[in-house]
């Protein structure tokens, strides 16, 4: 029969080595924290989608947001915002669908860093905008829809599958000229809404309307 053994009492010295080794593993998440802090920059504050703009020329306001546009898309439709002269009649832009820019090409902006920049490098991924410009008596609103679609193939690229089958029983196959073997596209896939890339334009165009164009070094008055 196996006697069972006997507690063995919490000293003061085995109370103070457990503290030490919690405060250890404290101090250690802590660093971790901070050095993912100093390595990585503060998240950027979400802004709202509508947002609201300040009171400006209804011009102005239309002027920066075609400007702010035209950066990251080709604009195939607009309609410029009314509000004056008694005139309230909303602004909308509609952009023509793009190839997502890729991580070989980061003078283009209709990728956002990180996960998106990367998915257009690997996936073929086009986007559009639709913005609307709607005036709310001497301000306005202004909403930014970025849709992405993702490119569906009959097959992937460079797969060992082929629509050109090589035929045993004798039959003379003669190629055409010009012939592309190359995957053939079905259709896209829709992926919803590139909500980061949305941020990043709304952002744009409320500076552009908020803050004063700083002084250039061969400014003239």
């Amino acid at each position: 029969m196996l006697t069972p053994k006997p507690k063995r009492p919490i000293t003061r010295r085995t109370l103070l080595a457990s503290m030490l080794a919690i405060a250890a593993t404290s101090i250690t998440a802590g660093c971790g924290q901070l050095a993912y802090r100093l390595k990585n920059d503060v998240p950027d504050t979400f802004v709202p989608n509508p947002l609201e703009l300040p009171p400006a020329n209804d011009v102005f306001v239309w002027s920066q947001v075609i400007d702010a546009v035209d950066d990251y898309f080709r604009i195939v439709r607009e309609q410029p915002v009314q509000n004056s002269d008694g005139i309230i009649l909303d602004g909308t832009v509609e952009t023509s669908y793009q190839i997502g820019a890729s991580l070989l090409e980061p003078w283009r902006k209709d990728s956002t860093a990180g996960f998106e920049r990367l998915q257009s490098t690997l996936q073929s991924i086009r986007r559009r905008a639709t913005i609307t410009v709607r005036p709310r008596g001497a301000a306005y609103t202004i909403e930014v829809i970025v849709q992405k679609d993702l490119e569906d193939t009959d097959r992937s690229q460079y797969a060992t599958e082929s629509t050109a089958a090589v035929r045993h029983d004798g039959t003379i196959v003669r190629q055409q000229d010009g012939y592309d073997d190359s995957p053939q596209t079905l259709g896209w896939i829709p992926l919803g809404r590139d909500v980061s890339l949305e941020q990043v334009i709304l952002r744009d165009i409320f500076g552009r309307i908020t803050q004063a164009d700083s002084k250039r070094l061969l400014h003239h008055k």
